[in-house]
């Protein structure tokens, strides 16, 4: 269905992607993959910075015990401070493959990163599914994908959802305690009138959340994976999404300008209203 939006800053991103709601700062970041590029909006002030990175960037998420973030880099995951900007390499997943970059990632209850790899050129199907531990240990436990997107956790920490947006698919698994994954199950099969899978975020009563690349939209799907409800965006490629806010009832929306010169909007962070309530971002243990 048509949906009101609102367009939050004047960038216009080549790719962007990873919006993150930080409860500290008050403000949303999202990444230009790109460009590359780091930028932050103030929910307070409405302001907007942006810090230039020096190899592709896929996301960002804040850490618990630390300031500043982890990032994921082409080079594989970092540390990352601001003001002055630094970056401090910690592992590379996929010294093997070098044309791969960081895509998605999540926090998930135990404070653990989930990240998607993918080739760049989309080419051959070498992304895997990766978790970085608090103590920097990097574990692969899932593979073969196109293209890694998501992932994003339910209510009760005990589902990951994660996409190949390559085919088309959103993977279910079940989410143990400890933070297992296991049981991986298709959970929604786009068809090509929707476009593709994108990222995806999880709200409070465990509707899921997902962005359609080339399908100029967000959805939200029943935790039964019954489409529920759409928005529709002044862009055809809309990557992810986030709640933020202090009521987390606010849905930021960012998209992605490559290839489409045409659309005035496209890459632009959009705010919508979801008529839904988010869930709090995990932090990272490490």
């Amino acid at each position: 269905m048509p949906g009101s939006y609102e367009v939050v800053s004047d960038i216009r991103c080549q790719l962007g992607e990873g919006p993150l709601w930080s409860e500290r700062d008050n403000s949303v970041y999202w990444v230009d993959i790109l460009a590359p590029a780091l930028h932050r909006a103030s929910l307070g002030g409405g302001d907007v910075r942006s810090w230039a990175i020096p190899e592709k960037i896929g996301w960002v998420v804040e850490r618990r015990d630390h300031p500043g973030f982890i990032a994921g880099l082409q080079s594989g995951f970092a540390e990352l401070t601001l003001d002055p900007l630094h970056l401090r390499a910690i592992v590379d997943p996929e010294p093997h493959y070098p044309d791969n970059r960081m895509n998605d990632a999540k926090v998930d209850h135990t404070g653990c990163i989930w990240a998607g790899t993918m080739d760049c050129e989309i080419r051959k199907p070498t992304g895997s599914l990766y978790r970085l531990d608090p103590t920097f240990a990097v574990t692969r436990h899932d593979s073969g994908y196109r293209v890694t997107n998501g992932p994003a956790f339910s209510p009760a920490c005990d589902r990951l959802y994660h996409s190949d947006t390559g085919i088309g698919v959103v993977y279910r698994f079940d989410l143990t305690p400890e933070g297992e994954i296991r049981n991986r199950k298709e959970f929604i099969k786009f068809p090509k009138e929707w476009g593709y899978p994108d990222g995806m975020t999880v709200d409070a009563d465990g509707g899921l959340w997902i962005a359609h690349w080339g399908g100029g939209r967000v959805s939200r799907f029943t935790p039964e994976g019954e489409l529920d409800r759409a928005v529709s965006l002044p862009a055809t490629q809309i990557t992810s999404c986030v709640f933020a806010g202090p009521d987390l009832d606010r849905m930021f929306v960012t998209s992605a300008a490559v290839d489409r010169l045409d659309e005035a909007l496209a890459g632009a962070l959009f705010e919508i209203a979801p008529d839904a309530k988010g869930l709090s971002p995990n932090l990272f243990a490490g």
